[in-house]
C-alpha cells in the first residue's frame, strides 16, 4: 500500500440517492475502505481495469464506517496518500470506487447507488370507499401513493410517517394519507437497505459464481427519507337544513421546536420507570421477556450489551455477593441507556407522541425526531447540543472538547470539557430520589437490614421480631450482598446535603441534625410554588373558550426557576443524581422480591401501580411512621423530575415571546396537577388556590411533613367525635 505522508490524512465519503431534481441523503449506510497495493492499483485504476470483478484479499481488514445525518463518513488518522478502494456495503451493490486519503475534507468521494426511490401517486380515494377522479384531493379524502425504487422489496423496509399507513390488501408499498386540512402538504417514509453480503474474499470462488445474491448479513442498515409535496383543497359544501348547533373551541397555538424536547424528556422517563427497569432485570436474567414494542427491544439490547461491559469492571470486596453484584451492574448500565438525551428515533413513537399533543390541545408535529435534529439543537462547531447547554458551550469557547480517538472512556482524565456531558447530557433530577426518601423507601429498606444483623429497633417492642429470612430463599442473599455493600452507597447526609444545593430542601431527623451547608438554594421552593399558582389560574383562563389565557406570567416564573435550577448544577451535580437512582431502583426491586409478601403484613386489596409500594405502606404501619401512602410521593417523584428536567433544560431566559410557555403550560398540565394533588395529599398544602402568605409557600416538605405526622400522633386513640 502507498504510504508518501504521515498519518493525518483524512477521507470525506458521501452517499446519495440521485434523483432527476433532488439528491438524498442516505443515514446510517456502511462505508468500507480496503487497502489497496501498488499492484493492484496499477492494474485497476491506471490501467482501467474491471472494479466491478475486483476482490478483496482473504486477510485484508477494512476500515468500517457509516454515513451521518448529513450522509457523510469522515475517516480520520490515515496515511496521506494511502490508497483505498470504497465499497458502499449496503442494497443495491455499487462498484468499488478508488480513493487516495489527502490532507482537506474536501471535495468528498461521492457514491451513487441505483435506488431513485420515490413516492409515486396512484389515485384519489373517498371516505366512502370511492375514486375520487378530481386532480385534486380535498379535506376527508385519501390520497394513496406506492413506494417505488430500483432495490427489491426483499432488501429494504419502509415505515411511514404518521399519519401515512399501509393500505392492506392492495399489494406491497401501497400507503394512503388521509387529507385533514386544505393547503400544501407533505407525506413522507423512510426506507432502509439491508446490509449485502461480504464480497468472497477468495477470488477464483467468487469468478465461479459462488455468490449467494440473495442473501444478505446481520448490520446497520442504511436509511433514507422520501417524500411527496402536495396541495389540498377544502371539502365540497354540503347543504343543511335545520337548527345549526355551534360551539367555542379553546384558542389555538403555534408548534415550538422545544416541544421535541418536552416530548424526549416524557418519554425518557417512562423508560426509567420502574416498570421498565423490573423488565429489563427479569428479562436479561430470568429470561422472562415478553412480546415489547421494537423500541423497547433496542433499548433492552443496548442496556444488555452495557451490562456485558460493566461486569467485567465491577467487583466487590466481600464473598457470596455475585448476585448483588451483577444485579448491581445491570442498574447501572440500565441507567447508563435510558437516562441520556439521545438523538436516535427510537426515543420518539410518531402515534403516541401526537395523540399527546391531540389531548393536550396542541399541533401535531410530523416527526419530531427530525424537529429535534433540524430546528431545536443548536451547530457549535461540529457539535449539535442543547440551546441552554450552547450558551454555555459559548462562554468556554477556549477550552477544548477533543477526545482521544478510540478512548471516549479515557476523556474524564483530560483537561477540556467532557463531549458526552455537553451532547448527551443525562436526564435525571434528584428530587426523584428526595421524595423517594420523604416516603420512606430508604428508611424501610434499613430496617429490614437492620433485623437481618439481628439489630434490635429502638422502642419496647421491635415491629420485625418475628422476620426472618430463610437460606433457601434467593432474597437471603441479596440482602446480605446489600448489607455488606452499605460502605460504598451514599450516606443519607451526603444526600442530604445535595438536596439542598439542588433545592434548597432538606430532610429532617436524628441522622441529618447539625445540618451545615455551604450553598443553599433557599429561594426554589417559593419560585416553584409560584410557579405551580400562576399555572392554577393560567389554566382556568385556558378552559374558558372565551378568553385567551395570558401565558406571559408563566413565562417569567419559569425563567425565574431556570436561573434558581442553573445555579445549583455544579460539583456533585453530574454523578450524585444517577448515583441515588441506581440505589434506590435497587431497594425498590428488592422490596418488590415476592418473598417479601409473607415477611410484611401487606394489604393485597389496595392496586399499588408497582409492586414495592404496598411493602413500603406496610413497614409504615407497623413502625408507626406516616400514614400518607407512598403513592404520593412516587407522584411527587416522577412529575416533579420531568417538570424540573424541562425548565432546567430550556433556553428560557433567551425566550421574549408568550408562545413556548403557552406550550409549556399545556403540554405539562398532566404533570403540573397531578403534582399539586400529590402535594396536597402528602403534606396538606393546596398550591391550587390563591395564597399570598410567601412564607408558607417557602416552608420546606420536611417541616410540614414532621408537623402532620405530630398531629397523627397527637389523634391516634381519641375517642370519635373529639
Amino acid at each position: 500500500m502507498a504510504n508518501t505522508g504521515n498519518n493525518k490524512g483524512v477521507l470525506k465519503v458521501g452517499v446519495f440517492d440521485k434523483g432527476p431534481t433532488t439528491t438524498t441523503p442516505l443515514v446510517g449506510a456502511t462505508v468500507a475502505l480496503y487497502p489497496v497495493d501498488s499492484e493492484d492499483w496499477d492494474t485497476m485504476v491506471n490501467q482501467n481495469g474491471d472494479l466491478a470483478s475486483w476482490r478483496p484479499y482473504p486477510n485484508d481488514s477494512p476500515i468500517v464506517g457509516s454515513t451521518d445525518a448529513q450522509g457523510y463518513a469522515i475517516f480520520k488518522g490515515l496515511a496521506t496518500g494511502s490508497q483505498y478502494f470504497v465499497r458502499y456495503e449496503n442494497s443495491p451493490g455499487t462498484i468499488p470506487q478508488p480513493a487516495t486519503a489527502g490532507t482537506k475534507l474536501d471535495p468528498a468521494l461521492m457514491i451513487y447507488p441505483n435506488i431513485q426511490a420515490k413516492l409515486d401517486p396512484v389515485h384519489i380515494q373517498t371516505s366512502t370507499g370511492q375514486l375520487n377522479n378530481a386532480l385534486i384531493p380535498r379535506v376527508g379524502d385519501f390520497y394513496v401513493v406506492q413506494l417505488l425504487s430500483n432495490v427489491d422489496a426483499k432488501l429494504r423496509d419502509t415505515v411511514p410517517v404518521a399519519p401515512l399507513m399501509a393500505v392492506p390488501g392492495q399489494g406491497d408499498d401501497h400507503y394512503s394519507y388521509p387529507i385533514t386540512r386544505p393547503g400544501q402538504q407533505r407525506m413522507s417514509a423512510y426506507v432502509s437497505f439491508k446490509r449485502l453480503p461480504h464480497l468472497l474474499s477468495d477470488r477464483a470462488d467468487a469468478a465461479a459464481g459462488r455468490e449467494d445474491s440473495e442473501s444478505f448479513v446481520a448490520g446497520p442498515s442504511a436509511q433514507m427519507q422520501v417524500g411527496l409535496d402536495f396541495t389540498s383543497a377544502e371539502r365540497l359544501p354540503t347543504p343543511i337544513s335545520g337548527n345549526i348547533g355551534v360551539s367555542l373551541s379553546r384558542t389555538e397555538t403555534e408548534p415550538t421546536a422545544d416541544m421535541a424536547l418536552w416530548t424526549l424528556i416524557r418519554n425518557s422517563s417512562d423508560a426509567m420507570s420502574f416498570t421498565a427497569y423490573q423488565d429489563f432485570i427479569d428479562g436479561l436474567f430470568c429470561g422472562v421477556l415478553g412480546p415489547v414494542p421494537s423500541t423497547e427491544l433496542d433499548r433492552f439490547n443496548k442496556a444488555a450489551a452495557e451490562y456485558e461491559k460493566l461486569k467485567h469492571r465491577r467487583a466487590l470486596p466481600f464473598t457470596d455477593s455475585e448476585a448483588y453484584r451483577v444485579l448491581k451492574a445491570a442498574t447501572e448500565a440500565f441507567v447508563m441507556v435510558n437516562c441520556g438525551v439521545r438523538h436516535g428515533r427510537h426515543n420518539f413513537n410518531s402515534t403516541d407522541d401526537n395523540a399527546y399533543l391531540d389531548r393536550r390541545d396542541l399541533p401535531n408535529q410530523s416527526d419530531l425526531h427530525d424537529v429535534l435534529l433540524n430546528q431545536y439543537l443548536e451547530q457549535v462547531g461540529e457539535l449539535r447540543m442543547l440551546p441552554y447547554l450552547a450558551i454555555i458551550r459559548r462562554k468556554l469557547f477556549d477550552i477544548s472538547i477533543d477526545i482521544p480517538h478510540g478512548r471516549e472512556r479515557d476523556a474524564d482524565l483530560c483537561y477540556g470539557i467532557v463531549q458526552n456531558k455537553l451532547t448527551h447530557p443525562c436526564l435525571l433530577e434528584l428530587i426523584w430520589s428526595y421524595w423517594h426518601e420523604e416516603g420512606m423507601l430508604v428508611q424501610s429498606m434499613n430496617a429490614i437490614t437492620q433485623r437481618f444483623q439481628n439489630v434490635r429497633s429502638p422502642g419496647v417492642s421491635d415491629a420485625l421480631a418475628n422476620s426472618e429470612i430463610d437460606i433457601l430463599r434467593p432474597l437471603n442473599n441479596l440482602i446480605w450482598g446489600h448489607t455488606q455493600d452499605e460502605q460504598h452507597r451514599l450516606t443519607v447526609v451526603r444526600r442530604n446535603y445535595e438536596y439542598d444545593h439542588h433545592y434548597g430542601i432538606r430532610l429532617d431527623g436524628k441522622a441529618v441534625q447539625r445540618f451545615r451547608p455551604a450553598d443553599s438554594r433557599s429561594k426554589f421552593l417559593e419560585a416553584f410554588h409560584h410557579l405551580l399558582r400562576l399555572l392554577t389560574s393560567f389554566y382556568r383562563q385556558d378552559d374558558d373558550t372565551t378568553v385567551k389565557a395570558d401565558a406571559f406570567p408563566v413565562l417569567n416564573a419559569l425563567k425565574e426557576v431556570h436561573l434558581i435550577l442553573s445555579q445549583g448544577a455544579h460539583n456533585q451535580f453530574g454523578d450524585l443524581p444517577s448515583t441515588a437512582r441506581i440505589e434506590m431502583l435497587m431497594q425498590q426491586w428488592l422490596l418488590a422480591r415476592p418473598e417479601f409478601r409473607e415477611f410484611l403484613p401487606t394489604r393485597v386489596m389496595v392496586a399499588y401501580p408497582e409492586p414495592w409500594m404496598d411493602r413500603v405502606d406496610a413497614m409504615k404501619r407497623i413502625q408507626n411512621w406516616t400514614d400518607t401512602s407512598v403513592i404520593h410521593f412516587r407522584d411527587l417523584a416522577v412529575f416533579g423530575e420531568q417538570l424540573l428536567l424541562s425548565i432546567r433544560y430550556g433556553a428560557w431566559n433567551e425566550i421574549y415571546e408568550p408562545t413556548p410557555a403557552f406550550n409549556w403550560a399545556r403540554f405539562w398540565r398532566p404533570q403540573v396537577q397531578g403534582y399539586i394533588h400529590a402535594y396536597r395529599a402528602a403534606t396538606g398544602v393546596d398550591l391550587s388556590i390563591e395564597n399570598l402568605d410567601t412564607t408558607a409557600d417557602a416552608t420546606i416538605p420536611s417541616v410540614l411533613l414532621r408537623q402532620r405526622l405530630a398531629e397523627q400522633m397527637r389523634n391516634v386513640g381519641k375517642p370519635a367525635g373529639l
